[in-house]
């Protein structure tokens, strides 16, 4: 497939988390954060326990995510100028410390040094 240079173009990264979760926060939204920071985008913060965000949430973890009635958190998404949006990172109920792990695998991954991080 061939995309179009637009349809690259990262235009921010956007986390669903809980305030209360701890594979949420800190851990997650660091690790969001230096995502971001490192891919000079925006970063905004979807928390599922404010109505105005929930509704936000539930729609792109189910139209984009890893949806279920009573979905995991935290999830992160690229959002790129094209208006497509990848899913990139679920955590893990298993416990904090497969979270953290798992998103060392993602930062040291191929896919994420393509996008430049």
């Amino acid at each position: 497939m061939n995309l179009g240079r637009e349809t690259r173009v990262l235009k921010r990264i956007t986390i669903v988390l809980a305030h209360w979760c701890p594979h949420c926060v800190p851990l997650s939204l660091e690790k969001s954060r230096q995502m971001a920071n490192a891919l000079r985008v925006e970063l905004p913060v979807l928390d599922i326990d404010q109505p105005e965000q929930e509704k936000i949430s539930d729609e792109l973890v189910k139209n984009s995510g890893d949806f279920a009635v009573d979905y995991l958190i935290p999830q992160v998404f690229l959002e790129y100028e094209s208006g497509q949006t990848a899913h990139v990172f679920t955590g893990f109920s298993e416990g904090v410390h497969i979270t953290a792990a798992r998103w060392e695998d993602f930062l040291t991954s191929d896919f994420y040094r393509s996008l430049g991080g």
